[in-house]
Protein backbone atom coordinates (compact mmCIF):
# COMPACT_ATOMS: atom_id res chain seq x y z
CA UNK A 1 0.00 0.00 0.00
CA UNK A 2 2.66 2.60 0.76
CA UNK A 3 5.11 1.60 -1.98
CA UNK A 4 1.58 2.42 -4.47
CA UNK A 5 1.27 5.88 -2.78
CA UNK A 6 4.84 6.56 -2.76
CA UNK A 7 4.71 5.63 -6.94
CA UNK A 8 1.76 7.54 -7.34
CA UNK A 9 3.33 10.58 -5.46
CA UNK A 10 6.53 10.29 -7.55
CA UNK A 11 4.96 9.99 -10.81
CA UNK A 12 2.61 13.48 -9.54
CA UNK A 13 5.86 15.13 -9.08
CA UNK A 14 7.66 14.25 -12.27
CA UNK A 15 4.29 15.30 -14.39
CA UNK A 16 4.39 18.61 -12.51
CA UNK A 17 8.03 19.01 -13.26
CA UNK A 18 7.13 18.23 -17.12
CA UNK A 19 3.99 20.89 -16.66
CA UNK A 20 6.14 23.70 -15.19
CA UNK A 21 9.54 22.89 -17.74
CA UNK A 22 6.62 23.01 -21.02
CA UNK A 23 4.56 25.88 -19.73
CA UNK A 24 8.26 27.94 -19.81
CA UNK A 25 9.47 26.30 -22.97
CA UNK A 26 6.80 26.67 -25.28
CA UNK A 27 5.43 29.73 -23.71
CA UNK A 28 3.73 31.85 -26.31
CA UNK A 29 3.78 35.77 -25.65
CA UNK A 30 1.12 37.99 -26.93
CA UNK A 31 0.98 39.44 -30.46
CA UNK A 32 3.70 42.07 -31.25
CA UNK A 33 1.76 43.62 -33.77
CA UNK A 34 -1.22 44.20 -31.29
CA UNK A 35 1.73 45.88 -28.87
CA UNK A 36 2.82 48.11 -31.22
CA UNK A 37 -0.91 48.93 -32.75
CA UNK A 38 -1.68 50.17 -29.29
CA UNK A 39 1.04 51.43 -28.68
CA UNK A 40 -0.04 54.24 -31.47
CA UNK A 41 -3.53 54.65 -30.09
CA UNK A 42 -4.23 57.52 -27.73
CA UNK A 43 -5.55 55.29 -24.77
CA UNK A 44 -8.30 57.08 -23.96
CA UNK A 45 -10.97 54.30 -23.68
CA UNK A 46 -13.67 56.38 -24.75
CA UNK A 47 -15.05 53.28 -27.17
CA UNK A 48 -15.86 55.74 -30.36
CA UNK A 49 -14.43 53.04 -32.28
CA UNK A 50 -16.78 50.55 -31.88
CA UNK A 51 -14.48 48.68 -29.28
CA UNK A 52 -14.12 48.89 -25.51
CA UNK A 53 -11.10 50.56 -25.17
CA UNK A 54 -7.81 51.00 -27.23
CA UNK A 55 -6.35 47.01 -26.50
CA UNK A 56 -9.50 45.11 -28.21
CA UNK A 57 -9.57 47.84 -31.23
CA UNK A 58 -5.37 47.61 -31.59
CA UNK A 59 -6.22 43.74 -31.70
CA UNK A 60 -9.13 43.93 -34.18
CA UNK A 61 -7.03 45.95 -36.57
CA UNK A 62 -4.17 43.51 -36.27
CA UNK A 63 -6.93 40.48 -36.87
CA UNK A 64 -7.82 42.46 -40.02
CA UNK A 65 -11.28 43.15 -39.00
CA UNK A 66 -11.26 46.74 -38.16
CA UNK A 67 -10.08 49.67 -40.46
CA UNK A 68 -7.52 51.78 -39.45
CA UNK A 69 -9.46 55.25 -39.63
CA UNK A 70 -12.07 54.44 -36.79
CA UNK A 71 -10.34 56.63 -33.88
CA UNK A 72 -11.30 60.26 -33.27
CA UNK A 73 -8.90 61.12 -30.47
CA UNK A 74 -6.25 59.88 -32.52
CA UNK A 75 -7.09 62.27 -35.69
CA UNK A 76 -4.94 62.19 -38.94
CA UNK A 77 -1.42 61.47 -37.13
CA UNK A 78 -3.15 58.41 -35.73
CA UNK A 79 -4.51 57.09 -38.92
CA UNK A 80 -1.10 58.02 -40.73
CA UNK A 81 1.09 56.20 -37.79
CA UNK A 82 -1.29 53.02 -38.41
CA UNK A 83 -0.80 52.98 -42.07
CA UNK A 84 3.01 53.22 -41.85
CA UNK A 85 2.98 50.59 -39.18
CA UNK A 86 1.00 48.03 -41.24
CA UNK A 87 2.57 49.15 -44.81
CA UNK A 88 -0.87 50.08 -46.25
CA UNK A 89 -2.30 53.75 -47.93
CA UNK A 90 -3.67 56.06 -45.17
CA UNK A 91 -7.68 56.42 -45.47
CA UNK A 92 -9.64 59.80 -44.56
CA UNK A 93 -11.28 59.12 -40.76
CA UNK A 94 -14.40 57.83 -40.57
CA UNK A 95 -16.59 60.66 -39.40
CA UNK A 96 -19.11 57.57 -38.70
CA UNK A 97 -17.56 57.35 -35.17
CA UNK A 98 -16.80 60.75 -34.22
CA UNK A 99 -14.60 64.27 -35.18
CA UNK A 100 -11.50 64.75 -34.11
CA UNK A 101 -11.24 67.41 -30.84
CA UNK A 102 -9.09 69.09 -29.11
CA UNK A 103 -7.62 66.93 -26.13
CA UNK A 104 -9.53 67.67 -23.12
CA UNK A 105 -10.18 67.03 -19.24
CA UNK A 106 -13.50 66.26 -17.61
CA UNK A 107 -14.52 69.12 -14.80
CA UNK A 108 -17.66 69.17 -12.34
CA UNK A 109 -18.76 71.71 -10.90
CA UNK A 110 -19.00 71.25 -7.45
CA UNK A 111 -21.47 73.30 -6.66
CA UNK A 112 -24.29 71.34 -8.51
CA UNK A 113 -23.05 67.83 -7.81
CA UNK A 114 -25.77 65.42 -6.50
CA UNK A 115 -23.35 62.54 -6.04
CA UNK A 116 -25.58 60.19 -7.63
CA UNK A 117 -22.23 58.41 -8.78
CA UNK A 118 -23.40 57.49 -12.30
CA UNK A 119 -20.39 59.24 -13.81
CA UNK A 120 -17.71 57.13 -11.76
CA UNK A 121 -19.61 54.39 -13.48
CA UNK A 122 -19.24 55.06 -16.50
CA UNK A 123 -15.74 56.20 -16.26
CA UNK A 124 -13.17 53.69 -18.10
CA UNK A 125 -10.10 54.87 -16.12
CA UNK A 126 -11.25 55.13 -12.50
CA UNK A 127 -10.51 59.60 -13.05
CA UNK A 128 -13.46 60.27 -10.98
CA UNK A 129 -13.58 60.03 -7.14
CA UNK A 130 -16.74 60.57 -4.78
CA UNK A 131 -19.03 58.98 -2.76
CA UNK A 132 -23.05 58.27 -2.68
CA UNK A 133 -24.76 61.76 -1.56
CA UNK A 134 -21.47 63.57 -1.85
CA UNK A 135 -19.68 65.74 -4.34
CA UNK A 136 -17.49 64.22 -7.00
CA UNK A 137 -14.01 65.47 -7.91
CA UNK A 138 -11.65 64.90 -11.52
CA UNK A 139 -8.17 63.50 -11.16
CA UNK A 140 -6.99 65.71 -14.07
CA UNK A 141 -3.98 63.63 -14.30
CA UNK A 142 -5.84 60.41 -14.95
CA UNK A 143 -8.29 61.48 -17.08
CA UNK A 144 -8.59 60.59 -20.99
CA UNK A 145 -11.23 63.08 -22.01
CA UNK A 146 -13.20 60.46 -23.69
CA UNK A 147 -16.46 62.17 -22.43
CA UNK A 148 -18.25 58.62 -21.21
CA UNK A 149 -19.04 60.66 -17.86
CA UNK A 150 -20.77 63.40 -19.46
CA UNK A 151 -24.36 61.76 -20.50
CA UNK A 152 -24.84 59.91 -17.37
CA UNK A 153 -24.62 62.70 -14.91
CA UNK A 154 -28.47 63.89 -14.38
CA UNK A 155 -27.95 67.89 -13.76
CA UNK A 156 -25.36 68.39 -16.70
CA UNK A 157 -22.88 69.34 -13.81
CA UNK A 158 -19.83 67.93 -15.80
CA UNK A 159 -17.86 70.15 -18.75
CA UNK A 160 -15.07 69.05 -21.35
CA UNK A 161 -12.63 71.93 -20.92
CA UNK A 162 -9.79 72.00 -23.78
CA UNK A 163 -6.36 71.57 -22.24
CA UNK A 164 -4.24 74.23 -23.27
CA UNK A 165 -0.64 72.88 -24.88
CA UNK A 166 2.18 73.58 -23.49
CA UNK A 167 5.50 72.70 -23.26
CA UNK A 168 5.31 69.68 -20.65
CA UNK A 169 2.57 68.08 -22.18
CA UNK A 170 3.32 68.16 -25.72
CA UNK A 171 4.44 65.61 -27.44
CA UNK A 172 5.16 64.44 -31.23
CA UNK A 173 1.76 62.99 -32.63
CA UNK A 174 3.14 61.57 -35.81
CA UNK A 175 7.11 59.91 -35.91
CA UNK A 176 9.37 62.45 -38.15
CA UNK A 177 11.65 59.67 -38.79
CA UNK A 178 12.51 56.48 -37.80
CA UNK A 179 16.68 54.89 -37.46
CA UNK A 180 17.07 51.84 -38.84
CA UNK A 181 20.24 49.89 -38.21
CA UNK A 182 22.01 48.44 -41.49
CA UNK A 183 22.93 44.93 -41.84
Amino acid sequence: MVSALLVMVGLGLVLGALLGYASIKFRVEGDPLVDKIDAILPQTQCGQCGYPGCRPYAAAIAKGEADINQCPPGGEAGVRALADLLGVEPKPLNTAHGVPKPKSVAVIDENLCIGCTLCIQACPVDAILGAAKQMHTVIASECTGCELCVAPCPVDCITMVPIPETVSNWKWRYPVFEIKAVS
